[in-house]
């Protein structure tokens, strides 16, 4: 069965069930099981936030007031 098959075959069981708290908890399970925007990063996107990081823990920082100087 492909993926658009098994969504319907779901929803359609989730459509017959009476019983609240199994409804609750199957939302409660989706909402958890959302995307890790991480994930969707791309390696050299990944690369420059753990470079920015390291910059940041390694003391490294420029204050507000001096970055909107700089960029305006």
């Amino acid at each position: 069965m492909d993926i658009q098959s098994t969504k319907i075959e779901l929803i359609k069981t989730i459509l017959a069930i009476e019983n609240s708290d199994f409804i609750q908890k199957v939302a409660d399970f989706v909402n958890t099981e959302k995307v890790d925007f991480w994930n969707e990063l791309s390696t050299s996107e990944k690369n420059e936030i753990k470079e920015g990081i390291n910059e940041l823990d390694s003391g490294k920082r420029v204050s507000f007031d001096s970055f909107l100087k700089k960029i305006s």
